[in-house]
């Protein structure tokens, strides 16, 4: 009999212009959210779960991106589902646009509430079930990814998807983040079952079935992956089914230093052209290396670098690591630094999962333009490449990582936010950056989401077409254009 774990977590601590007319329209009447309405509002949630606190909407309007803070007209915290259903009932009845907020750890103001409205902030919701012997986990959207492994840590089974911060899991699946260990395990896309959405009417539904976890269907159309990376435009995430992976028996991580950006991404390509199951592989350009070295007082070489982990038995383990050993040897790579224990491998990552603190710490007072393009691996060596000679070219600092195992890589553009010149020189290198990984049969962006700064380079990688039937899904499913507006379409 399958052993289920349950239990409630305390958090600590389409056609764009169809909708213009729309939020026109409302944006008078939600900037004058009336005290009558937030009674209304009170009285379905409760007073302590309603708040117009300046202070409130403002830090849930803003997250870690350049773009500036657009706070709600109220913020409200629901506990269920239900709660959140009526709070979508409300709006729906008043025309008021609906704002999801998880962590606020989000790089494209996907919670930036342009049209004012009222921002759902999910963090009450923490409850976590775990299928053990299925390999499952449900989690509600007060769940972050550190909270789950904090509670798996006992089962044997832990979720490999990694995007650096401590994100909260429904929001990893509106964004389709990934992160570090993508090269093994995959993306949010391919780690999640099932979902529980409230439409924009404030139905309830479940993507893949009534309560269904299984590893494959092929049943109906695939609404799950529908709503992965939708950014909260389709629907509120309320519930996701998850995959669980066995904790590997070893863990080694090392660090590798080569002479070239390019000799360094050659290595990359070349391993996984080898099938070396590699679960970690990023590379960080010399810049990145000496703002790693700065803010978590490391001493590393200030040289391109490959951060590397492996995992399986300690035999594996072992054939995995010469065979990696011997590419890096052979494009003129360092011999390993390692790091062997989990104290050592904590801290190896901690500092990769900061440089984005530690880039705009190189320029205090910084904001940061941060990149997110994905490109096919045969690709990857000449857009790292052109896009290094490009931030050279401009002048700008502009430090380089990447998730290279899967193609998916960053530049942080650092700009004064008070030098126009600046920002729009950063803008241009931005989009040259993703039109060029277009060009390559890439992605504008791999993890990080369209939000309300890419819509044009979405437009122009998908085509007239396929937007128009983009728009047509949010049309059917938003006619009224509450949820989220003006990001993605």
């Amino acid at each position: 009999m399958n052993t289920l774990i349950k239990r409630s977590l305390v958090r600590f601590t389409s056609k764009s212009h169809i909708f213009t007319n729309q939020c026109r329209s409302r944006a008078t009447k939600a900037s004058l959210l009336s005290n009558q309405l937030v009674d209304e509002l009170s009285g379905v949630l409760g007073d302590e779960n309603v708040s117009k606190a300046e202070v409130i909407r403002e830090q849930h309007g803003k997250d870690e991106s350049y773009h500036s803070g657009q706070p709600a007209d109220v913020v409200v915290f629901p506990t269920s589902t239900e709660d959140v259903s009526l709070v979508a009932q409300f709006c729906n009845r008043n025309n008021l646009p609906i704002i999801p907020f998880g962590t606020g750890t989000g790089l494209e103001a996907g919670v930036s509430a342009i049209h004012g409205g009222v921002c759902v902030d999910l963090s009450k919701m923490c409850e976590i079930e775990v299928n053990v012997e299925d390999f499952d986990c449900t989690v509600q959207p007060g769940v972050t990814r550190i909270a789950l492994n904090t509670f798996l840590r006992d089962t044997g089974l832990w979720f490999p998807v990694d995007p650096g911060a401590d994100a909260s899991l429904c929001g990893m699946c509106a964004t389709s983040a990934s992160g570090t260990n993508a090269v093994r395990y995959g993306t949010m896309r391919e780690n999640t079952l099932n979902l529980k959405v409230v439409l924009a009417d404030g139905r309830i539904i479940e993507t893949a079935g009534k309560g269904t976890r299984t590893k494959k269907s092929s049943a109906g159309y695939n609404l799950t992956n529908l709503f992965v990376g939708s950014e909260g435009t389709l629907g509120l995430i309320t519930k996701a089914t998850l995959k669980l992976y066995g904790i590997p028996e070893a863990m080694v991580s090392a660090v590798c230093h080569f002479p070239s950006v390019q000799s360094a991404v050659d290595t990359t390509v070349q391993v996984l052209q080898c099938n070396i199951p590699v679960a970690r592989i990023e590379f960080l350009d010399d810049v990145m290396m000496d703002a790693v070295n700065r803010y978590s007082s490391m001493d590393y070489p200030v040289a391109p670098s490959l951060f590397l982990e492996f995992h399986g038995s300690e035999s594996h383990v072992q054939d995995q690591a010469k065979a990696v050993g011997e590419l890096c040897e052979a494009n003129g790579g360092s011999s390993f630094q390692w790091a062997k224990d989990a104290d050592e491998r904590n801290r190896l990552w901690k500092a990769r999962h900061n440089a984005f603190y530690a880039s705009l710490a190189l320029r205090p007072g910084c904001k940061s333009i941060t990149t997110d393009v994905c490109v096919p691996m045969t690709e990857l060596p000449g857009n790292i490449v052109s896009t290094k000679e490009d931030i050279l070219a401009s002048g700008l600092k502009g430090p380089i990582v990447g998730h290279v195992g899967d193609g998916n890589f960053h530049s942080l553009l650092l700009v004064d936010p008070s030098s126009e010149s600046e920002l729009q020189e950063a803008k241009h290198l931005a989009d040259r950056m993703a039109r060029r990984a277009i060009a390559a049969g890439g992605t504008c962006t791999g993890e990080h989401g369209i939000g309300k700064g890419k819509r044009h380079l979405l437009k122009e990688q998908f085509g007239d077409v396929t937007m128009d039937v983009m728009g047509q899904i949010k049309q059917s499913l938003d006619p009224k254009n509450l949820m989220n507006p003006g990001k993605v379409l």
